[in-house]
């Protein structure tokens, strides 16, 4: 029997995961060997040969198990980027879905999610600038001092939330010390920010002359 290329084992090995971490399940012997550049026979004698000696353990055609393939987490929430909401006075929401994303319940937790894009800067010292994206639980319902995305009439926007009963009122306080409360009897709750999304800002590089 023909010897197996020590490099093309480390090609299947490494297809295989690749495979497993984008699309959360095993490639079948036809797809890897398309993706690795050579025949069916010879990515199943690769793949047995993986097995054979402890690298993977393959069973039928449904599991490929590498060490790699066991550590991802394939418990992901579909969620969808609905558009933006204000960080400043309230705007229309857009309810134009532009895209799902999945987000992994061992950080995210469980339930029915959706995300906005922050806009405004009146949720600064709650660490939401704009452009960021939000992650809003879904529910009707929040304790006094979480984050809510509320309804005002026809309008959206993302507050702190103060309930206040005995003034027969909500506050909803924006976290930027320039900036009202917005007060209102009632509002409308679509659901609690749980987390933010962004990007690192870079320090900008200062060159020191002599």
């Amino acid at each position: 029997m023909r010897s197996l290329n020590k490099e093309t084992l480390k090609s299947v090995k490494r297809f295989i995961e690749e495979f497993y971490k984008s699309e959360y399940k095993y490639p079948t012997i036809r797809q890897i060997a398309s993706g690795t550049d050579i025949s069916v026979g010879s990515a199943y004698r690769y793949v047995k040969e993986l097995s054979d000696t402890g690298v993977m353990r393959y069973v039928a055609r449904d599991r490929m198990e590498t060490d790699v393939t066991r550590k991802v987490n394939t418990d992901r929430i579909p969620t969808a980027l609905v558009g933006t909401i204000a960080c400043g006075t309230p705007t229309l929401a857009e309810e134009n879905i532009e895209e799902y994303v999945d987000l992994p319940s061992s950080i995210f937790g469980t339930g029915e999610f959706f995300i906005l894009r922050a806009s405004g800067d009146s949720m600064i010292e709650a660490g939401i600038d704009s452009g960021d994206l939000v992650v809003v639980k879904r529910q009707s319902h929040a304790r006094s001092g979480e984050i809510v995305v509320a309804l005002l009439e026809t309008e959206t926007t993302l507050k702190t939330y103060y309930p206040e009963p005995s003034k027969n009122r909500v506050r909803l306080h924006p976290e930027n010390p320039d900036m009202k409360d917005i007060i209102v009897k009632s509002c409308e709750i679509q659901g609690v920010a749980t987390h933010i999304i962004k990007k690192v800002r870079k320090k900008p590089v200062s060159y020191r002359t002599s």
